[in-house]
């Protein structure tokens, strides 16, 4: 079993950036300077979730201010919104559990996406659609790397690769970015929800420049 073209592209391009910065984003401004951020400090891809009214449209003008910027769509939780995150832009897209009905439009369609898991019976059923790149969701809460570790074991030979996302911290990304099968992480520590709406910008842009050091091993 091997990747689609356009998943085995998405791995290898998230496994450059390392930290995929999962951004909630409640309007069109605040959204593109968050993106003009990442863009500038080196950090050139974002989850955008779709838990707002907004993200469609944030995704769509990203895609053609920020060319450069790996986008990315999260929180997909059915075939709808699946289709739109597609057709606004996104290069890939996540969801925090395993829908089969999801996973099976994304593998039709050849669209990057990586359901989440937590055990090994989510693996298996999502391996068996057809899909390989996952999301470990909730990370530090299903057991962090201890657990993630046990959960590969068994289907490593088999290529797949996990995409750890919730908890995961500056204390903690190291750990995860040094297992193999990790493309990279989700980082929901970056751009958060109150600091971009009370437009604390230069604490973001710190926060985003400590980001692209710690995937770097500095």
């Amino acid at each position: 079993m091997s990747f689609t073209l356009k998943t085995e592209q998405v791995v290898t391009e998230l496994g450059k950036i390392r930290i995929v910065p999962v951004l909630v984003l409640n309007d069109l401004t605040s959204g593109l300077k968050m993106c003009e951020i990442l863009a500038e400090c080196g950090l050139p891809a974002a989850e955008i979730t779709f838990r707002t009214q907004a993200a469609e449209s944030i995704i769509r003008a990203a895609a053609k201010e920020f060319p450069g910027l790996y986008l990315g769509a999260g929180t997909i939780l059915n075939t709808c919104d699946l289709k739109r995150a597609f057709d606004a832009g996104a290069k890939f897209a996540v969801a925090p559990g395993f829908n089969p009905k999801t996973v099976r439009t994304a593998v039709d369609s050849d669209f990057a996406f990586a359901p989440g898991v937590c055990t090994p019976s989510e693996v298996e059923q999502a391996m068996d659609l057809g899909c390989r790149f996952l999301k470990f969701f909730p990370a530090e809460a299903a057991g962090g790397t201890k657990m993630l570790k046990s959960i590969i074991a068994p289907y490593k030979h088999l290529g797949v690769r996990f995409m750890p996302t919730g908890g995961v911290t500056t204390a903690n990304v190291q750990e995860y970015l040094a297992i193999k099968e990790v493309v990279a992480v989700g980082g929901t520590w970056l751009g958060k929800a109150d600091d971009i709406a009370a437009g604390n910008w230069d604490k973001i842009r710190e926060t985003v420049k400590q980001a692209v050091a710690l995937k770097e091993g500095k």
